[in-house]
């Protein structure tokens, strides 16, 4: 029997698709006296909130812990024996993540403005939207609509592969029993922090990667080391091409996962068993979910929308921002474009273009990874003048203090003015120290240049001196 519909036609000033960073623009046009509709099928808050960077480092930090213990015996601390309550750990960190996710959708009940549709959605005309819940449809107008509706897993076409139980970044967060052993397809940072999560608390790690080296996007001398240290801590396998999965009779808690690989390079052959399998082979965007090609929105090759400078797509009244249009994949850049797209919203008239200078990222593992601006091998590439510095962590007397004996700090500078090119940190507090960084190439419009942090005073014996000496 075919399901029975109330159908509504309801419009509106604007219509923000996905709960995450697209909250602040909705929020905005709100105060400023618009009739607004948020469109969320899933949990509220977004990605990073929900199965992303917040629960993910709410789980790493308890990894960290678990790693300073391994750790104590350096500092003359001898620890006789600690428990790993797996379970406890997840559940905290899931009632602190449902807990926040809940209260937002709270505050949206019984609200008819901002107005919640927790529904999945997609377009039915230019600018019309059908929304489409268990007991009703919608279908809702507005002349401006943001989609900001988030990326996915990537999953790989691997034969073998479908159906056999396997985990993404959003299902490994949420385990409840510890594998013993776990591989993991995937050697980008989401693939590497969750290895720092569950081999800090004992899995065996298996790490399979196609690229030479792990975390292939970051500047080639801190890859290059981080591979180095992961290497002797789980067993990476850089330079291979999974080719097969299966799992044992039926998927259960107890059936292992086999996994073969080819190596590009010799051609040899690995087989992997493990309790877990975990694909991290990246993200790709949600515009395919949405009928956009109802709308005439231009889409990329890879399926990112594509939008201006102003994040306006080439339909006018349309605007984009976040993961979906692929610029950078960080919570803090969509919250950053979020800032703009309200303003372009809001005030036509007087558009703002986004200024994504010295956009940084950082990787919550062990060793931590941060950066921002350009890599070496992207100097090179554009055939830019530069010099670079690189100072040891275990040169300073903090790192000592901290027995950092890989990280480093390296700064890439414009040869004639000394212009901050980039910069690139492997070591402890990696994600911190790179704001010293960022706020001195925020300094003007030109971008900040070494001296911004040479004359800067710093505290000894910090651990901001290694900052300061790579930059002298």
């Amino acid at each position: 029997m075919s399901q029975r519909y109330s159908i509504k036609l309801q419009k509106f000033d604007l219509i923000v698709i996905g709960a995450g960073s697209g909250l602040e623009v909705a929020n905005a046009a709100y105060q400023h006296g618009l009739r607004v509709a948020v469109v969320e099928k899933d949990r509220m808050g977004g990605t990073c909130l929900n199965n992303g960077c917040i629960p993910s480092k709410l789980l790493i930090h308890s990894a960290d812990i678990a790693e300073t213990i391994k750790r104590a015996d350096l500092f003359g601390i001898k620890v006789d024996g600690y428990a790993i309550e797996f379970e406890k750990i997840v559940q905290r960190v899931n009632s602190i993540t449902d807990s926040d996710s809940d209260g937002i959708r709270n505050a949206f009940e019984g609200v008819d403005n901002p107005k919640l549709f927790p529904k999945e959605c997609k377009f039915i005309g230019p600018k019309t939207i059908t929304t489409v819940g268990d007991d009703s449809q919608d279908i809702i107008t507005a002349e401006k609509i943001l989609i900001a509706s988030g990326a996915r897993p990537r999953i790989p076409n691997i034969k073998g592969l479908e159906g056999t139980g396997y985990l993404t970044s959003e299902e490994a967060l949420r385990l409840k029993k510890q594998p013993h052993t776990l591989t993991i397809i995937g050697g980008g940072y989401i693939a590497c922090e969750l290895a720092h999560f569950f081999g800090a608390l004992g899995t065996k790690i298996n790490i399979i990667q196609r690229k030479n080296v792990l975390i292939p996007n970051e500047d080639e001398e801190v890859s290059q080391k981080f591979t180095e240290i992961f290497s002797k801590k789980y067993d990476v396998y850089v330079d291979y091409e999974t080719e097969y999965v299966s799992r044992e009779n039926e998927p259960n808690s107890d059936s292992k996962f086999h996994v073969i690989a080819k190596k590009d390079t010799s051609g040899n052959s690995i087989e992997l068993v493990s309790d877990q399998l975990l694909i991290a082979a990246g993200r790709i965007p949600n515009s395919d979910t949405l009928d956009l090609e109802k709308t005439s929105v231009w889409v990329g090759e890879k399926g990112y929308i594509k939008t201006d400078k102003y994040l306006e797509t080439d339909i006018n009244g349309i605007f984009a921002l976040g993961d979906i249009i692929g610029r950078y994949l960080f919570k803090h850049n969509a919250n950053h474009e979020a800032r703009y797209v309200a303003n372009n919203i809001l005030h036509p008239d007087k558009k703002v273009p986004v200024n994504y200078a010295a956009m940084p990222h950082a990787i919550f593992s062990s060793p931590q990874v941060a950066g921002v601006g350009f890599t070496e091998h992207e100097l090179k590439k554009e055939g830019l003048e530069y010099q670079k510095s690189v100072y040891s962590y275990i040169n300073t007397a903090m790192g000592h203090a901290l027995e950092d004996r890989d990280g480093f700090v390296k700064f890439l500078a414009d040869k004639t003015n000394g212009k901050i090119l980039g910069c690139h940190i492997i070591g402890s507090e990696a994600s911190i120290l790179i704001h010293e960084v960022l706020v001195a190439m925020r300094a003007d419009d030109n971008g900040g240049t070494i001296g911004n942090i040479t004359k800067t005073v710093h505290i000894h014996p910090a651990l901001s001196e290694v900052v300061a000496r790579a930059a002298a």
